[in-house]
């Protein structure tokens, strides 16, 4: 069962980190758009809070914070995936959900 809590989310300050993964969101899509008709696939990953202090932990829906291999295995993915272009896969354990 998950420990997270909207109320808590509420409390943590999240324009910057809405800010920078907007502008990541934009520049994604357009370089994408722009290159694919040059074979360059242009994919983001956009993580959430990966094990830094175990009290994040509970602003996850998933209940735990991500880890590094989490990561590692999504840039893998869209390595793998040729088709794929112009995603950003988010790796946040449901935190974008919501949003």
């Amino acid at each position: 069962m998950s420990t997270w809590d909207p109320k808590i989310c509420a409390n943590v300050p999240f324009v910057p980190a809405s800010l920078t993964k907007g502008g990541l969101q934009s520049a994604t899509k357009s370089l994408a758009i722009e290159y694919a008709t040059r074979g360059v696939r242009v994919n983001a990953v956009s993580p959430g809070t990966i094990k830094t202090h175990q009290t994040l932990a509970a602003l996850h829906p998933v209940g735990r914070m991500g880890e590094v291999s989490d990561i590692a295995d999504a840039v893998v993915y869209l390595e793998t995936a040729p088709f794929v272009t112009g995603e950003i896969l988010h790796v946040d354990g449901g935190m974008s959900a919501g949003h």
